[in-house]
């Protein structure tokens, strides 16, 4: 079973080199030949070796002089060997390297690339560690062994012409090294069976490893909060403690075999110099051409490994392939059309038709149909577990529906070209993401927008007069995630983000939960008195964002129960309204019972928002200076 999981890997391992060959065909080419040009000049120095020794030395030792012919013979002999090794020794290495950077490169590309394609309900099936592993580590690791491989091409190449060498220079000699080389050959064989498990194990660890360091690092806020710093540091002890056994393993099994890969040469030497002996005292050979096949055999000793290289990093490449190919052959990748979208900054008239949508098989979404005119504001109400975030990824086209069809003035979405949709449609989401970067460049983001069009978008978000009071106002940088910025603070720059794009629909999932109601009312008021006003979906919680609607379509069970009014609805739909008025009702009873409210959530129409003078500028005690 060991051999076929081997030989496998072999094939497999051998399959991946030659996507890399194919791909860089040219550079690889040269590399060979450079390579080719190492090993060639590597035999040839051990025959000017023995011709100098030959007809240098010996004469000088018989005779007591030499002619300067031959000295300069030899000394050019010697130095041209040398400096075409260098040379090809130079090309190999550069070359090699080029490869393997360029490969890794395009792989971390090809990965990042299909992240961006694909839809997001492949994204919550995959951990974010092992994402980030598949674009590092994986892609590093599938193209290990092109450092050495046009080395090891070269070896072959210094193998034949070794051995060509040997024949023409001793029969017996010859016969020594070719007993030498297969023990080489099945040493490696045996040490790349032991290594590939190893190696297997410990890519796979690295993978593990990454996954739960980011998991800990990116819930820090909750690890620290519930007290599981002890915990999630033994968790990642537990795992790296296995990656360190497993890189041990690997490392034993190297120390066991690379003397032995040393020792192989060595061993030949020893052989080719008693044979050696024998045959010079019989005057079968003479001194050069001994010294020529024992020099050989000592230059062989170093390159020969680079085929043991090749092989141990096999199994490594072969599971970093296997991590990358699984991302790049996913299916679910976004199909787009090619209608264009309507050019206009006019508001966008959204349609919904009985549209349904599934996680797996549990239903969020049943034929739910409604349409908001252009220019209109409509709130998504409804009670937790409803199916109102998935029907926002729907509107920006996040995921497609399973049955039905979201149009944008008469266009499906699907019908829409790359970028057709975020070209018309933002979306301000209720978990707001901000870049380690300036004020300005959160807000324009790649968007073709002026410092003007930048500060309208912040005025309209009610954002410019903290943003003006910050260390260096636009050009202050707000912190990884926005540290540096309140909950309120950084829903208004990602609105701004928004709104600097001059959306002709808006869609807000609850963007403004952390802005006092006064501030959110103002934005909603901005939003509609516009001079480019958009249509706005706005996914609403509190009394006081559903009440500046045009209209309320609210959902249960992933179904539209009732759409109209804040009036309507609270008259004929009993659902809505026990929504809307549970915590007044709640708040109500524990007064009848004289019961301490615990603290939550401010009712709509009381605290401090309702008791302000309406002119008054409202205060967020969480908004601080970067």
């Amino acid at each position: 079973m060991a051999s076929k999981v081997t030989s496998a890997v072999m094939r497999q391992g051998l399959r991946v080199l030659g996507v890399a060959i194919r791909t860089e065909k040219t550079v690889f080419t040269v590399a060979v030949l450079a390579s080719g040009v190492y090993g060639g000049m590597t035999v040839a120095s051990a025959w000017a070796l023995g011709w100098a020794t030959q007809n240098v030395v010996l004469p000088s030792f018989a005779e007591g002089r030499i002619t300067t012919g031959a000295v300069w013979t030899g000394v050019l002999l010697i130095l041209g060997t040398a400096l075409l090794k260098a040379f090809g020794v130079a090309g190999r290495r550069i070359l090699a390297g080029v490869i393997q950077y360029r490969m890794q490169a395009r792989s971390r590309r090809d990965v990042t690339s299909q992240y961006l394609r694909l839809p997001l309900s492949w994204h919550h099936r995959h951990p974010t560690g092992q994402l980030l592993s598949n674009a590092s580590a994986d892609a590093e690791a599938a193209w290990a062994p092109l450092a050495p491989l046009p080395m090891a091409v070269g070896v072959i190449v210094m193998l034949f012409t070794a051995a060509i060498a040997m024949l023409v220079t001793d029969l017996p000699l010859a016969l020594v090294g070719f007993l030498i080389f297969p023990a080489i050959a099945v040493l490696n064989l045996i040490y790349q069976r032991r290594l590939s498990p190893l190696a297997t194990r410990a890519q796979q660890l690295r993978a593990e490893v990454s996954e739960i360091a980011h998991e800990s690092f990116d819930g820090a806020l909750v690890v620290k909060t519930l007290g599981r710093e002890d915990l999630e540091t033994e968790r990642f002890r537990r795992r790296a403690h296995e990656l360190r056994d497993a890189n041990v393993a690997v490392g034993r099994i190297r120390g066991l075999f690379d003397p032995m890969l040393e020792a192989l040469p060595t061993l030949g030497v020893l052989a080719v110099l008693a044979v050696g002996a024998v045959r010079l005292s019989a005057g079968a050979i003479g001194p050069g051409d001994l010294v020529q096949v024992a020099y050989l055999f000592t230059l062989l000793a170093f390159p020969i490994r680079a085929l043991g290289w090749v092989l141990a990093e096999l199994p490594r490449s072969v599971v970093g392939w296997q991590r990358v190919q699984a991302v790049l052959e996913a299916t679910g990748s976004m199909e787009y059309g090619t209608t264009p979208a309507t050019e206009t900054a006019a508001p966008a008239a959204l349609e919904i038709e009985d549209v349904s949508y599934a996680y797996g098989t549990a239903e969020v979404l049943h034929d739910v149909t409604f349409r908001v005119p252009a220019g209109r504001t409509v709130a998504l109400v409804g009670p937790t577990g409803s199916g109102k975030s998935t029907l926002v990824q729907l509107l920006v086209r996040l995921v497609d529906p399973d049955a039905g069809r979201v149009l944008l003035d008469g266009v499906d979405l699907r019908e829409l070209p790359y970028g057709g949709v975020a070209a018309a449609v933002a979306l301000v989401p209720q978990q707001t993401f901000l870049f380690d970067d300036t004020v300005r460049g959160n807000v324009a983001l790649g968007a073709d927008a002026t410092d003007e069009d930048v500060a309208a978008a912040l005025r309209l978000a009610q954002a410019d007069g903290f943003v003006d009071r910050l260390s260096a106002g636009l050009d202050t940088r707000v912190g990884e995630r926005g540290a540096s910025l309140s909950g309120g603070q950084r829903q208004r720059l990602a609105l701004a983000r928004a709104l600097v794009r001059r959306p002709r629909l808006l869609i807000l999932d609850d963007a403004t939960s952390s802005v006092d109601p006064q501030v959110e009312a103002k934005i909603l008021y901005g939003l509609r008195d516009a001079a480019e006003a958009s249509t706005v979906v706005v996914v609403a919680y509190r009394m006081a964002t559903i009440a500046l609607a045009d209209e309320i379509v609210y959902l249960d069970r992933g179904r539209v129960v009732d759409r109209g009014t804040h009036e309507q609805l609270i008259e004929r739909c009993l659902g809505y309204r026990n929504l809307v008025t549970a915590y007044e009702r709640e708040e109500a009873e524990r007064a009848a019972i004289d019961v301490p409210a615990a603290p939550g959530p401010v009712a709509p129409g009381t605290g401090p928002a309702a008791t302000r003078p309406a002119d008054e500028e409202p205060i967020e005690e969480e908004e601080i200076s970067a």
